[in-house]
């Protein structure tokens, strides 16, 4: 069974960087072919697909947040990363990590989310 866990700061101010990190346990980050994807979903909104991982360690991320996203993994602790630039409170959300298959919000196993509120 594979279970994903997020963790960081609930509370960020605007202009900061919004770091999250998702530690999966039950199952490799480097196992073919998955995909390991950071997900929001703002108050009152459908989710949003942001960037995945894939196995191999490329990347991929929304056109509309590829100039502040960065997504990076630590295969010895079986984690993975979301950077988010210069977020502002429209980036308020629920946060989830998810193991899918690409882009996209197709998943089979999520993390239970993790509030992020961007507020000064």
């Amino acid at each position: 069974q594979v279970q994903l866990q997020e963790s960081g700061p609930g509370l960020v101010k605007p202009s900061q960087t919004l770091s999250l990190t998702c530690t999966v346990s039950g199952g490799s980050i480097t196992t073919s072919y998955y995909g390991w994807s950071w997900i929001r979903q703002p108050p009152g909104k459908g989710l949003e697909w942001m960037g995945v991982i894939p196995y191999d360690g490329s990347t991929y991320y929304s056109p509309s947040l590829k100039s502040r996203i960065s997504i990076s993994r630590d295969t010895s602790k079986n984690q993975f990363s979301l950077q988010l630039r210069s977020v502002t409170p429209e980036d308020t959300a629920v946060y989830y990590c998810a193991r899918g298959w690409g882009v996209g919000v197709r998943s089979d196993y999520w993390g239970q989310g993790t509030q992020v509120t961007v507020s000064s």
